[in-house]
């Protein structure tokens, strides 16, 4: 059986990647910083979701 490469993390484990705290991660998730996805009770955040987010963060923005 192939090996599949996971699409989404938790929010736990973004927030560890992140190096934030969960509930600082929940706040992000809730106003939209954190891209997420709901399946019934259950959060997930989309790995490529988060990698554009982080690129688009690492961008200069002349704001230093």
């Amino acid at each position: 059986m192939p090996e599949h490469k996971r699409l989404t993390m938790t929010v736990a484990e973004a927030a560890g990647m992140l190096g934030i705290g969960i509930n600082t991660a929940y706040e992000a998730v809730r106003r939209g910083e954190l891209p997420a996805v709901r399946f019934g009770r259950r959060v997930v955040v989309p790995i490529a979701g988060l990698e554009s987010v982080l690129r688009m963060d690492a961008e200069p923005t002349g704001t230093a």
